[in-house]
């Protein structure tokens, strides 16, 4: 086995044991990033001389003793938490040339720990997307089969890890984007629960919203990186303040005595047999582990959607005024006059999609239309919420499909935005309920593309999540299958 093929926890054991040293393993990635690459089109921006460098400092560190579980460990990272001192461009025009003066609060706790960087990737412009298409810059392809998508926003991230380009990765869930880009790449990936992982650093789309998580390979990955970001952050005034438990003492057999509850409405029309039988395939390992199966219904859901645009353009139209093209970022030179600057910044600087979402939000949050649309949304927002807190008086865990379909064609669906935005149905309604939810890998299509399996539970119990996919995981033992890039 090379060593970019080692999970975290494999080359933690073989770093510990002085099999392998960091500079090494960043090596090995780098060399297979080099190779591989220019198809998957997964990096903006690679690192070398400084990922080398970080690997060199995690050796001595090691020749110390007292380190961390993930120094030395590779990894990428989503480009829109600030890097000091590397490009962090959003994947957009706008911040083509933006160099942030600082880290984001994950990325000094990444660097404290020894982690080296690899670079930033590609994700759909401000992460308004799910497919990655509406980066500025590349679309990352699926690993798994060139000229499909790797899902969005997060597509970068996933086809990173998904490829053996890095041990593991950063991204961001504002709707899906961690969840469903490892789904469809056949990764694990994490959205936690909001407020548990700080944002400060994290260049915002809609706040009440935005969560970062780790995207691995497998769920003791996903834990060892969700042990490294957790905790209360000063910085950041949506963090909540409480002890985070040591999420490898969760990774234990056996599910005797929970319940999984099953959603009615995330089993409904549109959904691919391929995805159905999947998920039922895994509901049947949970069962066979142990686990009570309970169906249960989400009755709000149908208007997830309509609720969760609403609510995400609206705080996107707010948070993107910033960029008008005097703070910093892109700036239309050529304009006669102050409106004709900040119409030609904002219409050269965002992308398509990323217009058409500042629209529809200040539409929303326009006078005459605030009652109508923001605060109605805001007020179904809280009957999801509560939809989910009856859920889980019944159960510990619910289990869905992740996305309605395997990955697509790129450019199947550009054309269509509704369709695209509908393919976030399973997932943006844990964010509008701020409740933790995790993919893990289920299966392949008859086409050799992924089928992830989704776990949702209740604020902050990303120990059940793990404790479940660990034993889904183990369960399920797809074989050991590595997407072969030709």
């Amino acid at each position: 086995m090379k060593p970019y093929e080692l999970t975290i926890a494999q080359a933690m054991e073989q770093l510990a044991s002085g099999a392998l040293s960091s500079r090494e393993l960043t090596q090995s990635c780098l060399e297979r990033i080099k190779a591989v690459d220019g198809k998957v089109k997964a990096f903006l921006t690679v690192t070398t001389e400084q990922a080398l460098g970080q690997a060199d400092e995690a050796d001595r560190m090691r020749t110390r003793g007292g380190i961390s579980p993930l120094c030395g460990v590779p990894l990428s990272i989503k480009d829109l938490l600030c890097t000091k001192g590397i490009v962090t461009s959003c994947g957009s025009r706008m911040l083509e040339a933006y160099v942030p003066p600082y880290d984001a609060t994950v990325i000094e706790k990444l660097k404290e720990q020894g982690a080296v960087i690899l670079g930033k990737v590609a994700m759909d412009e401000f992460a308004m997307g799910s497919s990655s298409e509406n980066c500025a810059f590349q679309v990352p392809e699926n690993p798994w089969k060139l000229g499909f998508v790797s899902g969005g926003s997060s597509g970068g991230s996933a086809a990173s890890v998904a490829a053996l380009e890095c041990l593991g990765s950063l991204g961001s869930d504002t709707g899906g984007s961690i969840r469903q880009p490892a789904s469809l790449c056949g990764i694990v990936g994490m959205k936690p629960t909001y407020g548990l992982v700080s944002r400060y650093g994290l260049v915002a789309f809609a706040s009440s919203l935005d969560q970062i998580g780790p995207l691995t390979r497998d769920v003791t990955d996903c834990a060892l990186m969700m042990n490294a970001i957790s905790g209360y952050d000063l910085k950041d005034s949506t963090s909540v303040q409480r002890q985070v438990p040591d999420l490898n003492e969760s990774l234990t057999e056996g599910l005797q005595g929970m319940r999984i509850g099953v959603p009615r409405e995330y089993f409904g029309a549109g959904l691919d047999p391929e995805v159905r039988s999947v998920v039922n395939q895994g509901i049947e390992v949970l069962k066979g582990a142990g686990a009570k199966i309970i169906e249960v219904s989400l009755p709000h859901t149908d208007y997830c959607v309509a609720v969760y645009y609403l609510i995400a353009t609206a705080e996107a139209s707010s948070n993107l005024a910033r960029y008008d093209g005097v703070s910093y970022g892109f700036r239309d030179l050529e304009a006669k006059s102050l409106m004709d600057m900040y119409r030609e910044t904002r219409s050269q600087g965002f992308g398509p999609e990323v217009k058409r979402r500042i629209l529809i939000g200040t539409y929303a949050l326009s006078a005459g239309y605030y009652d109508a649309y923001y605060k109605k949304a805001s007020q179904v927002r809280t009957l999801i919420l509560d939809d989910f807190d009856r859920a889980f008086g019944q159960c510990d865990v619910l289990i869905s499909p992740v996305v309605p379909t395997p990955a697509w064609k790129i450019g199947e669906k550009v054309d269509d935005p509704l369709s695209l935005y509908l393919s976030d149905i399973l997932t943006i309604s844990a964010n509008l309920a701020g409740i933790p939810g995790m993919s893990v890998p289920g299966g392949f299509s008859h086409q050799g593309l992924p089928i992830g399996i989704q776990l949702q539970g209740p604020h902050f119990r990303e120990d059940s999540l793990m404790k479940v996919g660990y034993n889904l995981e183990r369960a399920l033992n797809l074989p050991p299958q590595r997407p072969k890039i030709s």
